[in-house]
């Protein structure tokens, strides 16, 4: 009943907004990413501080503005990200839908490397280390093993799981979870909204129900360092209701989280993950990716 209140609410949203919700889809290989948006909803003037129900058209109760949100980014599909997560850093384009890719440059625990992910192929190097190793070309090309299904899976899933907000606010939205809005506030040149949202990593995990169970057991054991049992969502959206700033923290008995994630550029004509050159590309078969460093 609850799952057909929350379907019910994205509906009435999706026809506010003209548009139609995108989920992520794993197809088979591409050579870049991108594609057509529509345009994010606008803001409607504030009403009840209290959800009462199913969101509605003129809802922007907390609630009800997160599932625009939530709505905006399924829209918008791709976004520049910017984050820390834990010992991992980086930045570069994302996109969450129709495919996933991703192009970033990082500096991890082990030293700065890129990545390129294009739906299920993963290319890493793209510097003079990698051309030296592998008789000068600048790239090795890789594939995860299948799932427990034998469904291919997406290289660095777990990394693409924390950077998605649509993930997040996803979670944000679940049945029983409640937001409560702290007010406006000021980012870079912008006024945004600042919403913060109580969870569990279990909650978190269970709330993104388009990924297989493998993944969403190791999105739960990633958001879970240490042991942390509570986690709390900071959301600070644009006026278009879009996410531009995310943080999760969370407290255990012997680990914490503290992920921050920067959004921009949102649907952004100009970005693309492109896969190199195959004659600057070494295939090193399949490969094994360890979970995000924190």
């Amino acid at each position: 009943m609850a799952a057909r209140r929350r379907l019910a609410a994205l509906a009435v949203v999706v026809l506010l907004a003209g548009g139609a919700l995108t989920g992520c889809d794993g197809g088979g290989d591409a050579a870049a990413a991108g594609g057509s948006t529509s345009p994010s909803p606008t803001r409607a003037p504030a009403t009840s501080s209290t959800p009462t129900g199913p969101a509605k058209p003129t809802d922007r109760s907390p609630h009800g503005v997160l599932l625009s949100a939530e709505l905006a980014m399924q829209t918008a599909r791709r976004a520049k990200v910017s984050y820390r997560l834990g010992a991992d850093a980086g930045s570069g384009p994302l996109f969450w839908a129709p495919k996933t890719a991703m192009q970033l440059k990082r500096s991890t625990a082990a030293g700065p490397q890129e990545l390129i992910v294009v739906d299920t192929v993963a290319y890493q190097g793209g510097d003079a280390a990698t051309a030296a190793r592998q008789g000068g070309r600048h790239w090795e090309r890789f594939t995860v093993p299948p799932g427990p299904d034998g469904r291919k899976e997406v290289p660095y899933a777990a990394l693409i799981d924390l950077l998605n907000p649509v993930e997040a606010l996803a979670a944000a939205t679940a049945d029983g979870v409640e937001a409560t809005l702290l007010g406006e506030e000021k980012l870079d040149d912008s006024t945004v909204e600042h919403y913060r949202v109580t969870t569990t990593a279990e909650k978190y995990a269970a709330a993104q129900t388009q990924l297989s169970q493998a993944r969403r057991d190791g999105l739960r054991a990633a958001l879970a360092p240490g042991g942390s049992r509570t986690l709390t969502l900071d959301l600070w959206l644009s006026d278009r209701d879009q996410l531009v700033k995310l943080q999760r923290t969370g407290t255990g008995d012997t680990g914490r989280a503290d992920d921050s994630v920067l959004y921009s550029d949102h649907a952004g004509a100009l970005l693309s993950a492109q896969a190199p050159a195959e004659t600057d590309t070494v295939d090193t078969g399949v490969r094994t990716v360890p979970p995000t460093a924190r």
